[in-house]
């Protein structure tokens, strides 16, 4: 899913402990993949992340997930998750409601699944309070940056978001289900077969074509 490489000098190689942890922030400004990769190139900005998602939707990288991210005002926290910085949209920037765009929301929601497939977190956890997500209560693998030091990070708008959409969101992914983008969606039919033989082997091309939700409806014939 990433668009732009741009690793960030801030950063330690390798991380100490295994990936087990997602920490979403909002970049309070709106702003491109390729700028949040420009904002961390400066070794004089002693800060970084693993992901940027952009207002324009698209991914950058400035840390591998080998490495530690300086993001969330605590090693111990970066050490163990996965960082991504979420652009605002203009609006969320001007009231101060830090809103993001569905265009980045959708992506966010991609890119935080792909990272939990890849590192074998089966299900996002969200715990309500700060205590909770701290000390992990009921296996919870969500922090904020506002749990770890004085900050709004990430604002109102993800904070609410999170457990309300994300979480859902990537869980359904996670779960081999499929999240609709809207309140409509629109299926695609390849083909109908009398041999059963033969939609099998139309399922397994729609599959090794990458539409890894492709499936068989049985009908009965009029």
């Amino acid at each position: 899913l990433v668009d732009i490489t741009m690793i960030s000098p801030n950063r330690n190689s390798p991380r100490n402990h295994s990936i087990d942890t997602i920490t979403i922030h909002h970049t309070a400004c709106c702003v491109t993949a390729k700028r949040i990769g420009e904002i961390f190139a400066p070794v004089s900005r002693q800060a970084s992340c693993n992901y940027g998602v952009g207002s324009d939707g698209k991914v950058v990288m400035c840390v591998e997930e080998k490495d530690r991210s300086w993001c969330s005002s605590s090693a111990s926290n970066d050490n163990r998750a996965i960082t991504i910085e979420v652009s605002n949209d203009e609006a969320g920037c001007k009231n101060g409601s830090w809103t993001v765009s569905e265009l980045t929301m959708k992506k966010l929601i991609q890119l935080v699944a792909d990272i939990c497939k890849r590192n074998g977190i089966k299900k996002l956890i969200w715990a309500n309070t700060k205590a909770g997500r701290l000390n992990r209560v009921g296996g919870c693998n969500l922090t904020l940056h506002k749990d770890l030091t004085a900050t709004g990070c990430p604002g109102p708008y993800l904070e609410k978001q999170i457990p309300q959409r994300i979480v859902p969101e990537v869980n359904k992914i996670l779960s081999g289900g499929v999240v609709p983008s809207g309140t409509t969606i629109y299926r695609v039919q390849i083909g109908a077969f009398a041999d059963k033989k033969n939609a099998e082997a139309q399922k397994q091309k729609a599959i090794k074509a990458g539409f890894t939700n492709a499936y068989i409806v049985e009908s009965k014939k009029s």
